[in-house]
């Protein structure tokens, strides 16, 4: 609009001399009727100068200045009015001139300090060349190298990788990196193994072996492979045939080895770093004042890197021109089959072995593809019709217009530059520029790193190797959901630096603040999909080096700094001079601009529900605890959502537990006390059952963690298990949140077992008396292994250690007598070894070797500051000898390799999930089933008349082949429509197998379809596809059976083994799991007179009729003790205990006739049989002599005040004198003074 106006004059001027012209010749003159000129050569002819400009618009300037006198004389209110528009007609010369001017391209003009980190980046990048491409690999670059989790070398190349390793040995050169011998000497090298490689119609495979040399199957040729490697050989070749014209030394020899020394500084600490400084400033001393001579040179190489450097020229050259014409020959390739004439495109790729042509092609100009066009229609092989037939569908981007790529990456846009020149206005130039614009803009709207193109991301495979895809950024690419990841590739701002140096250098240097460089240059990509990140990460760092963005950030570093090197030999190349004229397609005045779809919602009839990625429970003392299987494949680990649960190797049980949801005080725990006050309390709920100020269990996939707040220490544990090695990590960190300095002491316990669950269950006592340990002080570790029964059986070795980081261990001390650390008549909610009234600081008594039961106890006692955290790990693993126990110790005690096994974790539970096809909500769906298998659920059970109307016993099921030694899951399904349910379980099963929980599946198919078996095909069908095709009809498989086959007893005794009883008829998977039933509860009992004193909580019992109370010298007992004697007439022995009194060990009674029996403890411990005291137990037997717990018990209760004992000394004791009695068939109870 204003430029209108401003031209107005010379508009109106230049049209009313057309008329005026045109009338009269037509009408008067009749001359010069057919003169006229092209605006073609008007364009040509005309000038932009400012005299030009001024002599052609002067009617503006004019009409200004008259108009403005005018207005001046005869109404000077209205001059100020038209001001605004006479001082356009007035500018009107000026303002042509200023547009029409020719756009001056930005001179990159780095500072000193960025000149350094490229130059250095350089260095690097090229390090990784020198130390991977190699004669361990025949002189072929190895596609990748894998720094993290699990450090690899993919032994496979391609042609690009080879043709991007040759260019990179001349980039080297270029900057000063690489001597021209060892150019050369590389050069031959990779040239004569790529002449030992099979090839197909000149054409390269896709993918070779490094080690064996041998194509990888399927034989397969890439047409944009095959014309990269071309175009890098055919820029290779006038390198090459360059080099005897240079000069025998040059400076950037010395600039290359002062860019050596600066990497080499980056490395080193600062001491040894200071060392270097001496040969840096004779560096750029020599660098400031270069010699003149090649004799000053060769003193001066001599000098510094004290070697005589001498060169053969003669045979040199005539090698050089030998390799030169070896490179031109291994880039004739024959494109022709790869050409679809009806097309005019070339194919994606040709099967070798199937003799088929890809169905797909390349069809856009915007693509890495362009470079194999413009290569094979130079060699003469394809027509110029096909670089016309490529798409040039048309976009704007930041009010420019730009090609549209498939996935709108830069490696589309700009890797065909990094050899091809690029022309200042043309189409293609403006289109790498709107898109490097678009990558700097999308990265600035997320406030991440800019930089998207095709790259590793943040998962891996079975193998723990990072996938790899393309990316790219919305409105550049066709393809959908590009919105739907975020991974920004370093290389790609590199190869930005083609376009734009400065915004890619800034970028660069914001990416080594965010640990993006490696010491071989930068890491293959950061990871920022919210989806692909364990849980509190904001982005995840993929830690490899991809051997061809490694070499195009080379290609690009020297693209930039060196002025171009690549483009100007691929221009000097005659073919590619005829050719040309392609690259310099002007941007099209008018062109239809391409509308995006990927904004518009997929219409799929379904909406992503975000998945919930933890669970988190805040009352520990659920009356059903939530479980979370942990697992390696290998050591397994139960953890309740109180705190409690097992450690497993294989079929070795590391640590004690029973399946008891009433109490679940099995486990590894961890306590925590204040030394000041003497409190203690647990790191989760269990074994303390103490209610802290704050919890909360957060279940992940791949951790359990537990967040405790009690007494102004905040103590964060999370539980993790090592895919690497058969451990697991308890990481406690706790934090004084007070305003003094305080100190806490930490200890761990555990009960070691290192024998099979079911042999530590039938018999514990004797299964504890094999069990040795040892204390290793000096690593601060506990070592135990079980003695062999037989000279064939294996020793199981485990470790137990202790390390803190971020803290001074003020004192530690160990335990491994489990009696010691209790103590008798305890349990773990109140251990000894926590403090008593007359011992509130004990030790732990450092005891080791053959304990009769047997436990793991470390404890350190931490001073912290205010607000100081310090982080203690307690690692617990298994080896299968000392020395592997030892290595463990050693490797885990280093905080970071700590660190490692956390990302290994979740990688691990990432790579399950994909190979079981499995989502996070299908895991927690598991997780929940889980807690019903281990602690079974009433409402997921068989109804309570099938339970009492199963008449068999557990050898019943042999007859269908269970075992009935694991826990069964019964699917009952009967219409084929619903086979989902049976994919799920069947998923389920994997799931629960790969996390160590053993179950048998049952599947009744009750079809009755009769002689067609849909329904068993399908189901069968679904089996054999998986992972558990081999698990079919063995123990911890699957079974499936045909209900009709089955009799009502052996249907009435299956579901009452089941754990979980599923069917078709009663909805999806997760509604059966998650449906809520009414549960009654007994009212909570009300005293009906509280408590005023606590001396008359219990009214005072009656004196006993015998002396109970008395003196043992008084009670007339002989052979007397501190804890008792026998009576007077020898038939009974007295045991009398004051208040928290115990007898060092059970004195246990044995009540029973040939049919019926009990036996019973002085605490009133007791367990009961019939027929055989170990087959037929009516009550549980723990046969544990330190807490001595029970499954039979009588509670006392005070109605009126509430308060509650037992008559015997345990359960639940009271606060008197307890006098027990044994004697011949008689039990006398014992007697209490409250």
């Amino acid at each position: 609009m204003a430029l209108g106006l401003a031209w107005l004059p010379h508009e109106v001027q230049y049209s009313l001399d057309a008329i005026i012209r045109t009338l009269w010749r037509m009408a008067v003159s009749r001359r010069l009727l057919l003169q006229w000129q092209t605006s073609s050569d008007v364009e040509r002819h005309s000038r932009n100068t400012a005299g030009a400009l001024w002599r052609l618009m002067w009617i503006g300037p004019a009409l200004a200045i008259v108009l403005a006198l005018v207005f001046a004389y005869s109404r000077p209110s209205a001059l100020l009015m038209a001001a605004p528009l006479l001082l356009l007609w007035l500018l009107s010369p000026a303002i042509a001139q200023w547009i029409s001017s020719p756009n001056v391209p930005a001179v990159f003009a780095p500072t000193v300090q960025q000149m350094q980190f490229l130059r250095t980046l350089a260095r690097k990048t090229w390090a990784f060349f020198d130390a991977h491409v190699g004669p361990a690999d025949h002189w072929l670059p190895p596609d990748n190298v894998q720094i993290h989790p699990a450090p690899a070398i993919a032994h496979r190349t391609s042609p690009t990788n080879i043709g991007l390793a040759l260019l990179a040995n001349l980039a080297a050169y270029d900057f000063g990196f690489l001597s021209a011998g060892r150019l050369l000497d590389r050069t031959v090298q990779t040239l004569a193994t790529m002449r030992l490689l099979p090839r197909h119609r000149g054409h390269f495979y896709n993918w070779y072996d490094t080690l064996s040399l041998q194509p990888l199957a399927p034989l397969y040729i890439s047409a944009v492979d095959s014309g990269n490697l071309a175009g890098h050989l055919l820029t290779l070749r006038p390198g090459l045939l360059a080099l005897p014209d240079e000069p025998v030394f040059q400076p950037r020899v010395l600039q290359g080895l002062l860019d050596t020394l600066d990497a080499l500084r980056a490395a080193l600490d600062a001491p040894s770093a200071g060392t270097l400084m001496p040969l840096q400033h004779l560096l750029e001393a020599r660098l400031a004042s270069p010699p003149a001579t090649t004799g000053v040179a060769v003193t001066l190489l001599q000098e510094v890197l004290d070697q005589t450097l001498r060169e053969r020229a003669r045979e040199r050259i005539a090698q050089l021109e030998q390799v030169a014409q070896e490179t031109g020959e291994l880039a004739l390739m024959d494109y022709r089959f790869l050409y679809d004439r009806a097309r005019d495109l070339l194919a994606i790729g040709y099967n070798v072995d199937e003799r088929r042509l890809d169905a797909g092609f390349y069809d856009l100009l915007a693509s890495e593809a362009r470079l194999a066009s413009f290569v094979a229609i130079a060699q003469g092989q394809l027509p110029q019709d096909n670089w016309f037939s490529l798409g040039r569908l048309l976009t704007t981007s930041g009010g420019q217009p730009v090609l549209l790529s498939w996935t709108g990456s830069m490696f589309e846009y700009l890797m065909p530059m990094l050899v091809m020149p690029s022309y200042e206005g043309t189409l293609l130039d403006q289109t790498c520029r709107a898109a490097v614009a678009r990558q700097i803009e999308y990265g600035t709207q997320l406030n991440v790193p800019w930089g998207v193109s095709e790259s590793g991301y943040n998962t891996l495979d079975a193998h723990f190797t990072y996938q790899y895809r393309a990316f790219g950024v919305p409105g550049l690419g066709l393809k959908r959901g590009l919105g739907d990841d975020l991974v920004i590739a370093p290389y790609a701002t590199v190869m930005a630096m083609m376009v734009a140096p400065a915004a890619a250098t800034r970028n660069m240097q914001r990416l080594v603040e965010v640990g993006a460089e490696g010491r071989l240059g930068f890491y293959e990509a950061i990871d920022y999909t919210p989806a692909r990140l364990p849980l509190g990460q904001t982005s995840a760092l993929v830690q490899s080096f991809m051997v061809h963005h490694q070499g195009m950030s080379l290609l690009a570093l020297a693209y930039t700094l060196l002025d171009k090197p690549m483009q100007r030999r691929f221009e000097s190349d005659p073919q590619f001079q005829a050719t040309s004229l392609l690259l310099q397609e002007r941007v099209p005045k008018t062109a239809a601009e391409y509308l995006h779809s990927s904004s518009f919602p997929e219409m799929d009839g379904q909406s992503r529900a975000a998945e919930a990625r933890l669970r988190v429970f805040t009352d520990p003392d659920r009356a059903r605890p939530a479980v979370q299987l942990l697992s390696n494949g290998r050591y397994h680990v139960m953890v309740s959502s109180a705190g409690g649960g097992y450690s497993r190797c294989r079929e070795m049980a590391l640590t004690r537990w029973r399946e008891d949801i009433t109490s679940d005080n099995w486990g590894m725990f961890c306590y925590l006390r204040d030394v000041a006050s003497g409190a203690y309390w647990s790191a989760a709920y269990q074994p303390t059952l103490k209610k802290t100020e704050l919890f909360e269990a957060i279940f992940s996939d791949a951790r359990a963690e537990f967040r405790v707040r009690e007494r102004e220490f905040d103590a964060h544990t999370e539980i993790v298990v090592s895919p690497e090695d058969d451990i697991e990590l308890r990481r406690t960190r706790i934090t004084n949140r007070s305003r003094t300095r305080r100190t806490i002491e930490v200890t761990s316990f555990a009960e070691v077992v290192l024998a099979p669950p079911i042999a530590d269950a039938m018999h514990p006592a004797f299964s504890k008396l094999f069990v040795q340990t040892e204390l290793v002080p000096e690593l601060q570790a506990i070592l135990c292994t079980r003695r062999p029964r037989a000279h064939d059986e294996a020793v199981p070795w485990m470790c137990h250690l202790l390390a803190v980081h971020n803290g001074h261990i003020d004192e530690i001390s160990y335990e491994t007598d489990r009696a010691r650390f209790i103590g008798r008549g305890r349990t773990a909610a109140a251990p000894l070894a926590m403090g008593t009234p007359g011992d509130p600081h004990p030790r732990l008594s450092n005891s080791q070797g053959s304990v009769l039961d047997p436990a793991v106890a470390i404890r350190c006692r931490i001073t912290l500051e205010p607000e100081q955290s310090a982080t203690i790990d307690f690692v617990t693993g298994m080896g299968d000898t000392r020395e592997d126990c030892l290595q463990l110790i050693g490797k885990y005690r280093d905080r970071h390799l700590a660190d490692r096994v956390f990302d290994l974790a979740w990688t691990h539970s990432q790579v399950l999930l994909r190979q079981l096809n499995a989502s996070l909500a299908d895991a927690q769906l598991y997780e929940h089933m889980a807690t019903s298998i281990i602690y079974p659920n009433a409402n997921l059970r068989a109804e309570p008349g099938v339970l009492l109307s199963n008449r068999r016993g557990q050898s019943g099921l042999w007859g269908q082949s269970i075992s009935g030694d694991l826990p069964i899951v019964l699917l009952q399904i009967a219409d084929p429509a619903r086979i989902e349910i049976v994919r799920q379980l069947v998923q389920a099963h994997a799931y629960w197998r790969l996390k160590g929980l053993a179950v048998d599946l049952v599947i009744w198919n009750e079809d009755r379809a009769g002689y067609r078996q849909e329904l068993q095909d399908q189901i069968m069908g679904l089996i054999a596809s998986g992972s558990e095709a081999s698990l079919l009809d063995r123990p911890g498989g699957i079974y499936v059976r045909p209900a009709q086959q089955l009799s009502g007893e052996d249907r009435v005794l299956v579901q009452a083994s089941s754990r979980i009883i599923l069917a078709d008829t009663r909805g999806t998977l997760a509604e059966q799991i998650s449906r809520r039933w009414a549960e009654t509860h007994m009212p909570r009992f009300e005293p009906s007179r509280p408590r005023r004193a606590p001396v008359a909580a219990v009214p005072a019992l009656p004196a006993p009729a015998e002396n109970a109370l008395v003196p043992h010298a008084d009670r007339g007992l002989l052979l007397g003790n501190p804890h008792g004697g026998f009576s007077e007439d020898g038939r009974e022995y007295v045991i009398v205990l004051g208040p928290n009194e115990t007898t060092p060990a059970p004195w246990a009674n044995v009540l029973a006739n040939p049919h019926f029996g009990t036996v019973i403890s002085e605490s009133g411990g007791a367990y009961t049989w019939a027929e055989n005291a170990h087959e037929f137990r009516l009550s549980p037997w723990h046969n544990d002599p330190v807490s001595d717990g029970s499954g039979e018990a009588i509670y006392l209760r005070d109605e009126e005040t509430g308060l509650l004992w037992s008559p015997t000394p345990l359960p639940c004791r009271g606060t008197g004198e307890c006098v027990t009695r044994h004697g011949f068939g008689l039990r006398n109870p014992p007697r209490f003074w409250i």
